[in-house]
Formats: structure tokens, sequence, C-alpha cells
């Protein structure tokens, strides 16, 4: 194993199990005396904290589509340039992605074959044996970028459901690196927008442990480590991640408001800003000496009574915004709008700093990547501004102004499909639904 190796894992569809057995592989390596960092493939911007608690390093998400090649290149290098193993985890599964180039789907395929990495296939065996071999097939075939060097089963019933898993995978040549018995006391509680956020879920560490107990006990992790390679850089990288909001940025940070990517804080922090951090679910006000505000997404529906009780919150956001900028992602936008509807159905009266009123009771899902241009300078960037970011919540909006005058920026998805127009300004306050990853 060289310095700043690299493996990724993946699976053939969401739900297999991976990220169970990438926090446990993680954990695992760490307690041996390996410097790890962990990356996660695509938008996820939970699933990175996790990795972080499990290595004691960040983690970055890496985005094909949304992230540019020089900066997948600064992203990987740096975490290659201070680990000895790189332990990168994909999402949904392998190929999966939108209509685009190859190489730019958002698919952990592309990241994996940008860099060299390896790819380890988790298989969920339950409801099948031998036939899992040509799932197994088809992923190692279907992309000849990659090179799938091994396979993990996942809840495995028994012993001979293992041996007749392993029959198939021996007649198609794919090395079995390790099988986990189903074991329901190793899965992580999640809610509607994943996992339940690593700062929330009591005993975390305990949990880590005892996911790299199993692993230890499961998998071959000698013969992982000897599979990883070097991560393959085409040229010396020189993006950078997106530039600062402000120079001194108030942040909310609390379980209502977490859903910030590592790799922008790591950029804010690079280019010389400070990031001073409150919590209006302690009734904590930005702090005055601030020059911008920033509410992130997370789960304000879940805490919509109590954030508006917060009263020294809500006054206190008030006055800064009648000099300096504000803006909200997702459910930051929500909290910034006139009112938000729990999932009880009862209206509770938000910031009323935007024209926009939203509902968790009415629930649809909004996901995918979102190409916008900014309609207006502001924090985010001039006028015509490309940003490239994605969406992802059950919100609906019930009531809102419509007019273009109002709004923060006109949007497309990823295929470039015309979505109108999304979000609000008004006087210094913006706010919109998708989450920014990078600059167009």
């Amino acid at each position: 194993m060289s310095i700043g190796s690299g493996l990724l894992i993946a699976a053939p569809r969401s739900g297999s199990g991976k990220t169970t057995i990438v926090l446990g592989l993680q954990r695992a390596l760490a307690r041996r005396g390996l410097r790890v960092r962990g990356m996660k493939c695509g938008p996820d911007y939970i699933d990175p904290a996790f990795h972080a608690a499990a290595t004691g390093a960040p983690s970055f998400n890496l985005d094909s589509f949304a992230m540019s090649t020089p900066l997948l290149e600064v992203l990987a290098s740096e975490a290659a340039r201070d680990a000895e193993l790189v332990i990168a985890e994909g999402s949904m599964g392998l190929f999966d992605g939108i209509r685009q180039e190859i190489g730019r789907t958002g698919a952990s395929a592309d990241i994996a074959a940008l860099f060299g990495w390896p790819v380890i296939l988790v298989l969920d065996v339950s409801g099948h044996a031998q036939s899992a071999a040509a799932v197994a097939l088809g992923c190692a075939r279907f992309d000849p970028r990659i090179e799938v060097a091994g396979v993990v089963l996942n809840k495995v019933a028994s012993e001979r459901h293992r041996r007749l898993v392993e029959d198939g995978m021996a007649r198609i040549g794919l090395p079995v690196l390790g099988a986990m018995m189903r074991n329901a006391a190793l899965t992580l509680p999640e809610r509607h927008l994943g996992l339940v956020q690593a700062g929330e879920i009591d005993e975390l560490d305990g949990r880590l442990e005892r996911l790299a107990d199993a692993v230890e006990g499961a998998l071959d992790i000698d013969r992982l480590i000897a599979l990883a390679r070097p991560i393959r850089l085409k040229a010396p990288a020189n993006a950078k991640p997106l530039p600062p909001p402000g120079q001194r940025i108030a942040l909310a940070s609390d379980r209502a408001f977490s859903f910030v990517y590592p790799h922008v804080l790591s950029g804010w922090h690079a280019a010389g800003a400070e990031i001073v951090t409150f919590s209006p679910l302690a009734n904590e006000p930005p702090p005055p000496d601030c020059d911008v505000c920033w509410l992130p997404g997370g789960y304000p529906e879940l805490h919509a009574g109590r954030i508006a009780g917060a009263e020294r919150f809500l006054d206190g956001l008030r006055r800064f915004a009648e000099n300096r900028p504000v803006h909200g992602e997702c459910g930051g936008y929500m909290v910034l709008g006139q009112s938000l509807e729990d999932g009880d159905g009862q209206k509770h009266a938000m910031v009323g700093l935007l024209p926009v009123e939203t509902s968790y009771a009415k629930r649809k899902m909004h996901l995918g990547y979102r190409v916008a241009h900014l309609l207006e300078g502001g924090v985010m960037g001039q006028a015509g501004q490309r940003l490239v970011g994605h969406e992802f919540h059950y919100a609906s909006v019930t009531q809102s102004d419509p007019s273009r005058e109002t709004a923060f920026a006109t949007i497309t998805d990823g295929e470039g499909n015309d979505l109108g127009t999304a979000g609000h300004r008004r006087g210094h306050v913006t706010g919109s639904f998708f989450h920014v990853i990078a600059h167009g």
C-alpha cells in the first residue's frame, strides 16, 4: 500500500448496507493505527459526518456532475496527502447518475474511473444465492473504465447460504473478501432524509466500535488493504471550492441546522474566513460582530414549534438582516419564510423575511441536481453567476410570491430541463431549496 492509496466501496443499489460496512471498515483501520480518510460520492451531506466520527479526520464529497475535474482533484489529493488509505463510499447504485456525458453523470463509477480506485462491491444477497454472481458480473463488465476487485457479501442468512453464494462467485472469478451475517442490531437509525445525523445518535462511538468488531470478524482486511491503489491525477489541480460569503460568517449549527458540505466549510477556512456558530434551538441570535449569516439545511420541520418560540433568535436575525446579508439553504430557506407547517398540520410563524410559506404536512419528494443562474448579485456571486447544487426535501410550498422580481435564481435540472425560478430575495436576504456544491 502506497501513501494516499484508495478504494471505493460501492453497491449495485441503495439499501445494500454499504454505509454500515464502510463505517466498520474505516474504524477498524483507524484503530489499527492507520491514517484513514473517508470520502463520499455524490451530494450526500449526512454520511461524511459519520466518516469523520469513524476515522477522526474530515470527509469530503466527490461529485462528478456538480464539481469540475480540477476541483475533484483538489479534494481527493488533499485527502490522499493526509492519509495512508482513503476509503470512499459510493452513493445509490455504482452506475446510478443522470443522463450526461460519461464521466460527468454524478455516478460513483465516474470517481473510481477518474482516480483509478478499485471498486469493492457490497452485495445484499438476501433472497438469492448463486444468482448474486450474475449481478456482480454485470457490474464488473458494465463499465470498462473501472475494476471491480472483489465483493463483500452482506445479509447472509447462514453458512450454507454463504457457501452457495461463494460457489457462484467462484464461477466468475471474483474474490469474496468477506461475508456479513444478517444482523439488525448493526443497522443505524434512519429518517426521511437518510440516516439520523451523527450528532444525534447516543453512544455513536460505541456503535462504531461494534461495527468495527463485526467487520474485523467478517472481512479479510489485510487483503482489502492490499487491493488499494494510489490516487491517479492527470495534472496538478488548482481549482478552489466556493468562495466564502463574508469574512466573518455566523453559521446556524444545531440539530435543526446541520446540512453543510464539509468541502464548503473547508474552502471558507482556507480562504481566510472565520466561522462563528450559533444555535437557533438554544434561542441564540446570530453574533452581531459577523458580516454575514448563513442558515444551512437540516430538520427545522421537526423543531418548528421550538424555533417559532425562540424570540431572541428571531428578533436578532431580523435586526441582523436590516443591514447585512442573510442566506438560507433548504431548511434555512423555510425558516426565513413566513410560516412552516409541521408534520401534524400545525402552522408556526417563522422569521418572515422572505415571501414564502412551506409545509411538511403536505409532503412531496423533491430530488435532483440544480443548475442555477443568479438573477441579482449578492453573497453567492454576481448577477448571472452559475451555481451547481442539489435539492432533496419533502416540504411543499403552500404560498409564494411567484414574481421574477423577488426570485433568487433561474434553474434547470441536471439534464438541462427548464424548472423556472427558484427561491426568493428581499433586501439583504436570499434563500432557496437547493444546496450549492460548486460554482459552474
